[in-house]
This record gives structure tokens, sequence and C-alpha cells, in this order.
């Protein structure tokens, strides 16, 4: 209930409005109460909270780290007999007019006098210049100066150069390269100088979020730090069979190639090597080799110029969910044989079509690429005991690894060509269910395909015509009674699939196909 005063206000109350008004009045001239001293302004100074700082990494790194200038030498198009190089729209020397040759002949004396200065430029007369092709980056490992950079920055070089965080320029010399991994070594000569050089770290113990510093030389920026994280480890890029890279956010960029990434220790943990980008630039991922895997490559080419490698000399494939199906193998992991090449380690121990390799030395396999990874980091000559699924069975085979040929590559089966003859009719409505139309191959070994289903589960698996079934569930066949005798007896040992290996022009491979609806 509000109340309405009447009457005269009190001294006291007529004091208090009097103050308040004073207040107000002192307020709106001056902006501030009468009561609060004036202060003036200063400097922003936040006090932030204390976070990690990449300085002290990138002070101890950085004169280790190098630019590295690739040079390929040009061929001249012409040449007058002198050193002189002329090539104007694909004219040579001898195609100038008579009188031009004593005035050309004299401005290309005059080059080569210059030349005698930059010999390593220009080289020796009719050699052709030297000319920048590449660039990348690279890392001091020893005092002496041997470099490790990427294949792919140096396979196309005559001449390097490797440029210092101070400037300086070294001539250096290729010990080595190995493609399979893009690794490469150089060296320098510093005659007599002690460089700074950086430590290999321990990559088993580097997690997924873990801090790293990029250096390197991007764009040909020269020294530039970068710093993210580890996004992922174990990263197949399909760039060989020994893919296992470390994936980082940090900005790489071209010319970053061959620079090494840095833990908070100052320790290589990778070295970039190739980014995913679809403009070109950075979008934060890119992918750099595993010390582990550097380290060893690294090591040999520096003792030998090249890297040996073990070797069981079997072709392999994936075990997908349908093949472990097809096989009685309780999870789609190992590698599974497709062929023992003749007189390889592999056959000499008696691997067979059809195996799975489910372990090394009492270590799982995950899959193919795992297995080759695992077998090429063993020294040939090394003995190595592998679990093999055979026949719904475990064994054991004991192989004595072989040197991986430097020239190695997957034989090619023959090709086979297409013939069309009659089946018996339950064979051919057996076969007709799995989407394949057979007939006899010409050397009497396998099935020749003439004819695939668009709509069936062999079309969809990428078999194709002209393609030849040479084994069903590791049992050769020959007809197509063979291919209904082997998949009855599959359903009878309750198989929900059976494996067949094709054989084409590319090679052979397994494919697992269902068998439910056959009868």
């Amino acid at each position: 209930m509000l109340k309405n005063f009447r009457g005269r206000p009190s001294l006291k109350t007529v004091l208090q409005a009097s103050t308040v008004a004073g207040l107000a009045a002192a307020v709106l001239a001056t902006g501030i109460p009468v009561e609060i001293s004036r202060s003036y302004a200063e400097a922003v100074n936040v006090q932030a909270p204390s976070v990690p700082s990449f300085a002290n990494v990138v002070d101890a790194v950085s004169p280790a780290v190098v630019s590295v200038r690739v040079e390929s030498r040009v061929k001249p198009a012409s040449d007058d007999g002198n050193g002189f190089a002329f090539d104007f729209n694909g004219r040579g020397f001898d195609d100038l007019p008579d009188a031009l040759k004593p005035f050309f002949r004299q401005f290309g004396e005059q080059q080569n006098r210059q030349g005698q200065n930059q010999q390593r430029r220009f080289g020796h007369p009719g050699e052709g210049r030297l000319r920048p092709v590449a660039q990348g980056s690279g890392f001091f490992i020893t005092e002496d100066g041997y470099i490790v950079t990427n294949n792919h920055v140096v396979s196309d070089g005559s001449a390097f150069v490797a440029v210092m965080n101070d400037g300086t320029e070294l001539d250096a010399k290729l010990i080595g390269k190995d493609p399979r991994t893009d690794l490469a070594v150089l060296k320098v000569d510093g005659k007599g100088r002690k460089f700074t050089y950086v430590n290999w770290a321990d990559d088993n113990k580097v997690r997924v979020g873990d801090w790293v510093v990029a250096v390197g030389n991007p764009f040909g920026l020269g020294g530039t730090v970068t710093a993210g994280i580890i996004s992922a480890r174990g990263r197949d890029i399909g760039s060989g069979p020994y893919d296992d890279y470390l994936q980082v956010d940090a900005a790489v960029n071209r010319g970053n190639s061959g620079g090494p990434t840095f833990n908070l220790n100052g320790q290589v943990v990778g070295i970039n090597t190739a980014i995913f980008s679809p403009s070109g630039g950075s979008v934060g991922i890119a992918f750099a080799i595993p010390a582990s895997t550097a380290k060893d490559v690294v090591a040999d080419l520096m003792k030998d110029g090249t890297v040996s490698r073990g070797y069981l000399g079997v072709q392999i494939q994936p075990v997908t969910k349908d093949i472990a199906d097809s096989l009685g193998l309780s999870e789609a992991s190992g590698a599974l044989v497709v062929s023992a090449q003749e007189g390889t380690p592999g056959q000499k121990a008696g691997m067979k079509t059809g195996d799975v390799v489910t372990a090394v030395n009492g270590e799982p396999v995950k899959d193919a690429r795992d297995l080759s990874r695992r077998i090429g980091a063993m020294t040939p000559g090394s003995k190595v005991e592998l679990s093999v699924w055979r026949s719904g069975k475990a064994q054991s085979v004991s192989v004595e690894l072989g040197t991986l040929p430097a020239d190695q590559q997957a034989s090619a089966g023959d090709d086979n060509d297409e013939q069309e003859q009659a089946q018996p009719p339950a064979s051919e409505k057996a076969l007709a269910d799995l989407g394949l139309t057979v007939g006899p191959s010409d050397d009497g070994k396998g099935l020749a395909i003439t004819g695939i289903d668009p709509n069936s589960d062999a079309a969809d698996k990428g078999i194709k015509e002209g393609e030849t079934i040479t084994s069903v569930n590791n049992q050769e066949v020959s007809s197509a009674d063979d291919v209904v005798r082997v998949i009855n007896q599959a359903k009878k040992d309750g198989r929900t699939r059976a494996l067949f290996q094709i054989q084409s022009k590319d090679g052979s491979r397994f494919v697992a196909l269902p068998i439910n609806g056959q009868g």
C-alpha cells in the first residue's frame, strides 16, 4: 500500500535532497562523481596464461636444416665446336647466315670466359648448362656433412647445392637413393667444418595429438617453421608397398619435401614427403616418413649407397571378410598368397597358392601391406617363422629370406583366348547362378570366362570376360563340373562363400563369391 504524504518536509529530508541534487549536478557536469579521484589511461598489459613456446626447439635445430637446390644439365641444341651453344626457336648455329656467325661466336666466347669462373653452373664446353629443376629441404644427421632428403627431390638432378640457414652454399654429392621409401642421402664437404646435426626420435612413442614442428624451404622462401600435431599414424597413401606415414596438420607446402618434423626435444620424428591438397597449397593434411623407417634405410644408403631388403618371392593380396569366410578364418586379417614364384625363398620353403600368412615370428600380420613392409625391413639371409593357414588348419613354415631384386615386378599370367563350348546342363546352371559363363582354356588349365552377368556378384567383384578361373577353394579346376563339385563340398562344410582364383593379363588374384543359392 502506497502512502500519500502531505505537509511540510522536515529539515533532514531537505538536506538529503540537496545532497543528491548536488551529486547529480556534479556527475552531469564532470561525468564522474566528485568523490572519485581522476585516473589517467595506461597501455594495455594482459597477464596471459603461460603456454608452450617452440622458440627453443627452433633455435636449436635450425642450423641443422638446409635448403636443397637441384640442378640438371641441359644439353645444347647446337654447338659451334668451341663450346658455344645456340638455340633460337629450334634453329642451331649452323642455320645462321654466315654474316651473323662471327658476332654470335664472339658472344659465345665471352660467355665461356665468364663460365670459367662458374664452371659448376655452366659445365665443361659442350656439356650443356646446369639449370635449376627442383628445390626442397633436408637436414644434417652427422657432423661431417651427411644430409637426408627425399628421393623425389633429387631424382632428376645432375648437381646439388645445400643452402644453410646462414646463407652458406655448399656443393653436395649424391650418396644413394631409395625410390621405394622416397629417401635419399647427400654429402657435403665442409673441409674440416663440423655441422650441427640432429638425431632420430623413437617414433613408436609418438602419440596422436603430440606437438610437432616442421622446418623447411616452402616455395623457396628458406628456413620456415610451422607447428601442429600428429593427426594420425599408419597412413597408406598408395605410393608404394611400404606406406606407413605419419599424418601431421602443420602447414607443409611444396619445397618442404625432405624437411624434418621435430618433436619438442628437437628429435626427428618424420620426414615430410607428401601433402593432400586439392588446391595445391596446404590444407592441413601432410604425410611424413616415420623415423623408424628412415633410420634403417638411411644407414644402408650411407654404407652401401643402396638398400638390401628381405624377399619371400610370393604374390599376395589382402584378406577380405568374404575371403576369410570362404577359408574358414575367424577374422579378415593376414596376407593371402596368390602365387609363389618359381625358385624363390617362399616357393623353396613350400609356400602354396591359397596360404594365408597370419604371423611372422609370432607377431600377427594385419594385412598384405604389413607383411611386405616387415619382410622388406629384414636382412637378407634372415630366417623367419611364418604362421600359415592352409586347408583349414594352422601350420608353421620356416623361410630363409633372399634379397629383393632391384627391378622386382609382379609377373603377369598368360593371356587366354575366349572359347565357347557347351557345358553339361547342371553345371551350366550352377555357374549361371554365380553370374559366370565359362569354356575350356587354350592350355587346358582352368576355365576361360566367356561371359559375365552385369548384375551378378561376380561382376560386382570385378571379374571380367576374358579372364580365367584357375582354382576354386585352392583346388585346380578344368571344367564346370569341377567347380560345382568344389562348391557342393564347401556347402557341406558349412561355408557360405567359395574362393575363386582369377588369372588375367595383369596377374592373378583371389575373389570370394557367395554360394548360398547354388545347388
